[in-house]
């Protein structure tokens, strides 16, 4: 099994950070095909396969607010304003993803894309770590 880390700037606001060119270059260098597992180790971010670069990114965040509105209302209370939210995003969105790798390319259909999504604005830096696992026959 192959696996790296790449870093990811999310800043200080609530992203979908599109991180498909970085997991495609990851699977194009490793080649063959296999299992792409993308997992963030943080306990406030997720892993989205979904639509991105037509507002689908903007309509998560803002479904994610209605469901974890960023108030006062969490009982872990540390950090910026609702941050306990943000713990219970990886319940929502788990913190993984597994995609079917083909000849080195990522068999995603033909609008998905691999999304790292993270809503806690305390932490700007964030790791992400790529493991391929190539296939057996």
């Amino acid at each position: 099994m192959r696996s790296t880390l790449i870093a990811v700037r999310t800043g200080n606001t609530e992203t979908v950070r599109d991180i498909t060119g970085e997991c495609s270059e990851f699977v194009r260098l490793a080649g063959g095909d296999g299992l792409l597992h993308v997992f963030v180790p943080h306990a406030t971010a997720g892993v989205a396969i979904i639509e991105l670069g037509a507002h689908s990114d903007d309509d998560l965040l803002a479904a994610l607010r209605d469901l974890l509105p960023a108030d006062d209302r969490w009982r872990h209370a540390h950090g910026s304003r609702g941050h306990g939210r943000s713990h219970i995003l990886p319940a929502l969105i788990a913190p993984y993803a597994t995609v079917p790798v083909l000849d080195g390319e990522l068999a995603l259909g033909t609008w998905q894309s691999i999304a790292l999504v993270d809503v806690n604005v305390d932490n700007p830096d964030r790791q992400v770590r790529l493991s391929f696992l190539p296939s057996g026959g």
